[in-house]
């Protein structure tokens, strides 16, 4: 960003800044909310169902990168795996070098309905982008990609803080780290 451009960054209304928190707060629980409600229509829970997700991001995972990813156990991410895997959603396969690693792969052709779900999503989004110019899509994302980022330092600071409490106190409950 320029020097120009920042400039006006620092004389947002305190009433605009609580406008924007409040607009994150809802914007954050609806899509909670939405995903658990994809979930209970694709017969999963939230944690499968998102867990899923990352499987469809990165074509093929191993239980230990989503338990890192997570914050869940190996063990709880071991139980995710065998709902969706019996769901028929993703497999497990051996890697061809080097056996003892097993890749969780997505099963393409049993995906329709995420898909389908996901299609209707995509395109009110579309429609919604195309009120926008190109230089307020290029804000947009711009806050997006800065939230994301925010989102990720502060879950952090959560899993290390519940880490460090919850071992001290003796509350590791086994389902998450």
């Amino acid at each position: 960003m320029e020097e120009s451009e920042m400039d006006h960054i620092g004389d947002a209304q305190p009433d605009l800044h609580q406008a924007l928190l409040d607009a994150s707060k809802k914007h954050s629980t609806l899509t909670v909310m939405f995903h658990q409600h994809v979930a209970k229509v694709l017969g999963l829970n939230i944690t499968d169902h998102k867990c899923l997700d990352y499987v469809l991001g990165m074509e093929k995972v191993t239980a230990g990168q989503l338990a890192d990813m997570t914050g869940l156990t190996t063990g709880a991410i071991t139980s995710v795996l065998n709902r969706l895997e019996k769901a028929g959603f993703v497999r497990r396969v051996k890697d061809a070098d080097d056996r003892r690693i097993v890749y969780v792969e997505p099963v393409y052709a049993n995906l329709g309905p995420v898909f389908e779900l996901f299609g209707r999503m995509a395109e009110d989004m579309l429609d919604l982008f195309a009120r926008y110019r190109p230089e307020e899509l290029s804000v947009i994302l711009d806050y997006l990609e800065r939230s994301n980022q925010v989102m990720a330092r502060q879950t952090e600071r959560l899993r290390d803080a519940w880490t460090t409490a919850g071992k001290h106190r003796g509350h590791d409950s086994g389902e998450e780290r």
